[in-house]
């Protein structure tokens, strides 16, 4: 796939930053507001989908080999297990506990351990999303050949 006009090219560059760094504040205050790590994940792969409906898929030339988003997801469901599983280590004797200081209330810095739940979230989600993309374009790929 070659990709769309010039002026599809252009919008998707000025586009493409504004919706992932949305998406990435979506994650960073879900704890404040709507939103979180799935909603921000969402958005952020959202961001890639474009760049790549608008550069074709020849832009990030992917073949059949692992893909970086596999190990992305695997990495931070990874990273969220052992947050999860710290309070069991540490004699908390608690699973999911919120063994950070919890702050100030509607400050950024106020949730404890839940903000890097999110984060952890949002790049699981991000990246799981990004791969079932490129799996759909690479089965395309090879159906066309």
């Amino acid at each position: 796939m070659k990709g769309m006009t010039i002026i599809v090219k252009k919008v998707t560059q000025l586009m493409t930053g504004i919706i992932f760094i949305y998406g990435v504040y979506i994650i960073i205050h879900g704890h404040l507001t709507p939103g979180g790590g799935f909603g921000g994940g969402a958005i952020v792969a959202g961001a890639f989908y474009l760049l790549i409906l608008a550069y074709g898929s020849d832009y990030l030339s992917m073949t059949r080999k692992k893909e970086g988003s596999a190990v992305s997801e695997s990495l931070a469901i990874l990273a969220f297990l052992i947050f999860a599983t710290f309070g069991l280590f540490i004699g908390l004797k608690s699973f999911f506990l919120n063994y950070l200081g919890k702050g100030t209330a509607g400050e950024l810095i106020s949730g404890g351990i839940i903000p890097l739940y999110n984060l952890f979230i949002g790049i699981e989600v991000a990246a799981a999303l990004i791969s079932i993309f490129f799996a759909f374009l690479i089965f395309k790929e090879e159906i066309k050949q």
